[in-house]
C-alpha cells in the first residue's frame, strides 16, 4: 500500500510540507511500485538462461533479433500547417491535432548494432508478425542465421503454431526463443 502525503502526515504528526521534504530528500516515492512475475514453467530457468546467454555471446554467423510489437498507436496530424520560421523567431504550431485513427507497430531490433527492421498494420494479428518476420528473411543477408527473442504475446504463438508462420525463420537455422512461453514449441532455441 502507498501512503498518500497527506494521510502520512496525519498519522505520523508531522506537516504535509515536512513530509513532501523528506520524501524528496531520501528519493521516496510511495506511489511507484515495480513487479515481476515469474514463470511457472517448468523450463522456464533453461530458457532464460538460453535468451540471457544469447544476448552478449551470439554464435558466429549469427544475427539476434528482439521482436515485439506496439499496438494502438494514434496516427495523429496537425489540423493547420507549421507557420514558416521567421529570422529570430521559432517555427509556431497549432496545438490542435486531428485523429486518423490507430495502428500497430511490428519492430525487430538487432541485438549487436541497434538497427531497426520495422512494419506498421492497421491492425494487430498474426498475419502484421509473419509480413515483419518475411522481411527480416528480405533483409538480413543470406549467410547469417537468425535468431528472434520474442515474449509470449498471441500473435507471436499463433504464428509459430501455423504451418507457414516460422518458415523464413527457421530455414534461417533459427526458432523464436521466449524465456515465458507457454507453448514448449514456441522456445525451442
Amino acid at each position: 500500500m502507498h501512503w498518500m502525503r497527506a494521510k502520512t502526515a496525519r498519522r505520523s504528526g508531522l506537516s504535509k510540507s515536512t513530509i513532501g521534504r523528506i520524501r524528496k530528500a531520501f528519493n521516496l516515492r510511495p506511489h511507484r511500485t515495480e513487479g515481476f512475475k515469474l514463470s511457472n514453467d517448468p523450463l522456464f530457468v533453461d530458457k532464460a538462461v538460453d535468451v540471457v546467454w544469447l544476448y552478449p555471446n551470439p554464435p558466429e554467423n549469427t544475427v539476434v533479433y528482439g521482436v515485439d510489437e506496439k499496438s494502438q498507436v494514434q496516427a495523429l496530424g496537425r489540423s493547420k500547417p507549421a507557420l514558416p520560421m521567421m529570422p529570430g523567431m521559432p517555427d509556431k504550431r497549432s496545438p490542435a491535432y486531428v485523429r486518423h485513427g490507430t495502428t500497430t507497430l511490428f519492430t525487430a531490433l538487432n541485438i549487436q548494432d541497434g538497427s531497426v527492421i520495422g512494419k506498421a498494420h492497421r491492425s494487430h494479428r498474426a498475419t502484421g508478425f509473419k509480413k515483419l518476420l518475411a522481411l527480416m528473411d528480405e533483409q538480413v543477408p543470406e549467410h547469417l542465421q537468425v535468431h528472434v527473442v520474442c515474449d509470449i504475446h498471441s500473435t507471436h504463438w499463433a504464428v509459430s503454431s501455423s504451418s507457414d508462420g516460422l518458415d523464413a525463420v527457421e530455414d534461417r537455422g533459427s526458432n523464436p526463443v521466449s524465456p515465458t512461453s507457454r507453448r514448449s514449441d514456441l522456445a525451442r532455441a
